[in-house]
């Protein structure tokens, strides 16, 4: 600034002259182009933790069914069951698997058949996949059709719409066949095996 002065400004002129030059400085400065570089950016996206193994709400089911000219009562009882081998999803979630016990009863309150089912109890008709990521979902009985009584059965990825239908059928002499459920009916039983 003195030598400002000394050039003949005033003090005042020379501190108009300083600030300017430095506004001038500033914005040359702001100006200037940023180097460009070749690094990508991402942001890091959190994947929810897996929480406590998930377990499905227990359900038992109670029907009245006429079957060959007499009264039958069918009793299907769904629990989560800690000592089957956990599932695990694409995110590490844990599940625990189902077990379902079956009784049919005669009209005497007398048992005509029960079973208990899990998984492997369906192990031929389902693939690698199923056996190894799948839960036993549910059971309902569906119809009595000639000596057999009909139920319909699912193994599915947990938390999904994925699953592998099955058909259960009962005889009356107390033989079970599994298969397949090639035909399903999407109408009634879907919405009866989603809400036991």
């Amino acid at each position: 600034m003195k030598t400002l002065v000394k050039l003949g400004l005033t003090r005042r002129s020379a501190l108009v002259v300083l600030v300017a030059t430095a506004l001038g400085v500033m914005v040359l400065t702001g100006c200037k182009q940023k180097k460009q570089t070749e690094d990508i950016i991402v942001h890091k996206t959190e994947v929810p933790k897996p929480q406590a193994p998930i377990r499905m709400q227990e359900y038992n089911q109670v029907k009245d069914v006429p079957w060959l000219g007499r009264e039958y009562q069918v009793n299907i009882r769904r629990m989560a069951d800690d000592s089957l081998q956990m599932v695990k999803d694409e995110t590490g979630q844990k599940f625990v698997d189902n077990r379902i016990v079956l009784r049919v009863l005669r009209q005497d309150g007398s048992e005509f058949y029960s079973q208990t089912f899990t998984k492997a109890s369906f192990n031929d008709y389902l693939d690698d996949d199923y056996r190894a990521t799948g839960i036993l979902e549910g059971l309902v009985y569906d119809h009595a059709e000639g000596n057999d009584l009909i139920f319909a059965g699912s193994v599915s990825h947990p938390q999904t719409d994925e699953y592998i239908p099955l058909v259960i059928k009962l005889s009356n002499f107390g033989d079970l066949s599994i298969s397949r459920d090639t035909q399903m009916d999407t109408n009634g039983n879907e919405e009866e095996r989603n809400n036991p």
